[in-house]
């Protein structure tokens, strides 16, 4: 038996040493973990708390309360012309048919104050809403129909709650007579509430009730449109030069440091670049979705570039190799095995860059499509505002029913997003070949 050097451990004091190391170890990894996990517990909690607060203001957004009534199509009243045209029909007496629908409902009341009172139940545009009804029922002209006319705002208010009788008369936006109303039709079965068909055909309103984002969301699908053929085939085609053509020297090094430090500009500077060389400089109109396509693209070309390098660079050495020892040309090589190789995290980048484009309000305000546009625009060259512009100007509006129709926006905008992320995964995955 030898004995153990001076100043060494015995073997039963160097395996409780270890022991001891190793337990020391393993209470710092669970540790690790629990933090980790905990890290993801609170981000967890916190998103279903953001989507939670979203959807239980949405939601309600999405629906709103209507009055039925009985409304007689006297002929010569809606076509003054006489030619069942679009504009006669305009010129019509639309809205006097809707009020003496309303007065016959709550049984013809009298006096000033109470016709104002009756009439203020009704929303400003329950005439264009009979028009619009008249447009795809030219034959039911000289009848009585029944048709569903959205409420004012603070009608709805009401039936929601957020109005209380409790509340002094002279404190209340609406006063007793109307609730009086109101009651009377409710208690007459001719108050409904579902499914705002108003948030998805409506437009830009100052009114609550009819507003919608039909026109927003035409305009951003429009300024997506101009973002992706403008920032897709320059954005792979400068990830192709830089990882597969160009000589690796200072200036391709300048070119890739500018191009990731690009990726890092707030996007309001892409704005007001924007605002200075495109409406400034070259003249062109505020407002239109040419030009937030342009800037949104210029803004994305960064994360585009980015993660096709990335993309190209994934791909084996070992492809371009086989098909340049095949014979293939340097552009055979890249365009025909490298790209389609690289293809799924190419496109999963550029979705995910539009996704990033779709969301972004800053640079749209400073070139203007902030503007109050009501029309739907037809082309890239017409006035148009985005979905994230149009929730940014409902939200600070002060009637009650624009945070309820503010939430529902968000939801709508939530819902293309994660639509676009899905569709890059499912594209990532159908694409994706093995090697």
């Amino acid at each position: 038996m030898t004995d153990t050097p001076k100043g060494a451990l015995s073997p039963k004091e160097a395996a409780k040493y270890v022991a001891g190391s190793i337990a020391a170890r393993n209470r710092s990894e669970s540790w690790f973990q629990f933090w980790g996990r905990s890290a993801i517990a609170l981000a967890l909690a916190f998103l279903i708390l953001l989507f939670v607060g979203i959807l239980s203001q949405g939601i309600p957004g999405m629906f709103q309360h209507y009055v039925i009534l009985e409304v007689e199509l006297h002929k010569d009243r809606l076509d003054p012309q006489g030619n069942m045209s679009e504009d006669s029909l305009y010129a019509g007496d639309a809205g006097g048919l809707v009020n003496e629908a309303i007065m016959r409902a709550l049984d013809d009341p009298q006096g000033r104050k109470q016709k104002r009172a009756a009439r203020s139940i009704m929303s400003s545009g329950s005439a264009l809403r009979l028009n619009h009804f008249l447009k795809d029922n030219l034959d039911l002209i000289g009848q009585t129909v029944t048709v569903k006319f959205a409420v004012d705002d603070d009608i709805d208010s009401f039936l929601r709650g957020f109005i209380t009788r409790e509340t002094p008369d002279a404190d209340r936006r609406i006063n007793n007579a109307v609730i009086a109303f109101v009651d009377k039709l409710s208690a007459d079965g001719r108050i409904s509430y579902e499914f705002s068909d108003y948030l998805f055909t409506g437009s830009a309103s100052r009114n609550a009730e009819i507003a919608g984002i039909k026109g927003a969301l035409v305009g951003s699908i429009w300024t997506l449109l101009v973002c992706i053929l403008i920032a897709f085939p320059l954005g792979v085609g400068t990830a192709i030069y830089l990882e597969e053509i160009a000589p690796k020297n200072r200036f391709t090094e300048i070119i890739e440091i500018n191009i990731n430090n690009l990726a890092a500009v707030p996007s309001v500077v892409f704005g007001i670049m924007g605002l200075a060389i495109f409406i400034v400089f070259f003249g062109l109109p505020r407002s239109i979705p040419l030009v937030g396509g342009i800037v949104l693209a210029l803004m994305t070309l960064p994360t585009i570039i980015i993660s096709s390098r990335a993309a190209i660079r994934a791909v084996p050495p070992s492809i371009r190799d086989a098909a340049l020892g095949v014979g293939a040309s340097r552009m055979q090589t890249i365009f025909h095995h490298v790209i389609p190789l690289a293809m799924p995290g190419i496109l999963t980048g550029t979705i995910i860059g539009m996704a990033q484009a779709l969301g972004e309000t800053a640079p749209l305000l400073m070139i203007g499509m902030v503007a109050f546009i009501v029309d739907v625009p037809s082309g890239m060259l017409e006035p148009a505002t985005a979905l994230p512009v149009q929730i940014f100007m409902w939200a600070d509006f002060a009637e009650r029913m624009f945070i309820q129709k503010t939430s529902a926006a968000i939801i709508v905008l939530l819902a293309f997003l994660i639509t676009m992320n899905a569709g890059a995964i499912i594209l990532r995955k159908k694409l994706e070949r093995r090697w």
